[in-house]
């Protein structure tokens, strides 16, 4: 059987535009619902893959904050290209980094950041998440279980030299908050064990817009577009969306 992998895509619908970012070791598939869901309400959207992302996970080690940064401005310039002038931005975990630091370094119209740290974890549970990530996706492969544990060893002799660096972007965004005037509705979810949902309050207090909205969602975990409260979130960032001051 052939192995389908997610793909970047773009749901072209109306004249205002959403960026749409996954996280780390995520991919588009993640926000896929929520670029549908904008289609059927006028709104068009594109969400670009990270390079190393939805690909084997050997690939992920050899790449960086960099890179993605790259990826999240080509997402935006592509946009641009196809003639949208107004863009929101809208990421999940690291994505919602990613949308923080386009507020301050590009023109956006608003910025919602769900489940976004401001903080990360020690290198080494971070490591431990990417071989999680590279087990579940040898899995997704279908692949047996002593084929896995083989593979994940020889994985392991290849250590990912950026996570200091992805670790340096977060607190640098950080640090950079009080510099984001736009529009920003910050989205958490109240069971995320992924990351400190403390990190909601500091982007909510730290961002210096007046138009600014936290809301809390109380039974959902880290992927909260695929949680249980998916529906709510796609009704909230509507609204969120409408408010917004757009010429178009």
């Amino acid at each position: 059987m052939k192995l389908t992998l997610p793909k970047p895509f773009t749901f072209e619908a109306g004249e205002r535009a959403v960026l749409l970012l996954h996280g780390f070791t995520g991919n588009s598939s993640d926000v896929r619902m929520i670029g549908r869901f904008l289609e059927k309400n006028g709104y068009t959207s594109h969400a670009p893959h990270y390079k190393g992302h939805a690909v084997p996970p050997e690939e992920l080690v050899k790449t960086g904050p960099e890179d993605w940064w790259q990826d999240v401005l080509n997402g935006y310039n592509h946009l641009l290209d196809l003639g949208y002038k107004e863009i929101a931005v809208c990421g999940l975990s690291l994505g919602g980094v990613f949308g923080l630091k386009l507020g301050y370094t590009k023109p956006v119209k608003g910025i919602i950041p769900m489940c976004a740290p401001m903080s990360m974890k020690d290198e080494i549970t971070m490591y431990n998440g990417v071989v999680e990530y590279a087990r579940g996706f040898k899995k997704f492969e279908g692949k047996s279980a002593d084929i896995i544990e083989k593979e994940i060893e020889a994985f392991k002799q290849t250590p990912m030299n950026t996570l200091n660096a992805l670790r340096s972007l977060v607190q640098d965004v950080r640090d950079h908050i009080d510099h984001i005037y736009a529009p920003t509705f910050v989205v958490q979810a109240r069971l995320d064990k992924m990351i400190d949902t403390k990190s909601a309050n500091v982007i909510y207090d730290g961002v210096e817009t007046d138009e600014k909205q936290l809301k809390w969602y109380e039974q959902s975990g880290h992927v909260i577009t695929l949680d249980k409260e998916k529906e709510q979130l796609h009704e909230d960032i509507l609204s969120f969306l409408e408010r917004l001051d757009w010429t178009v």
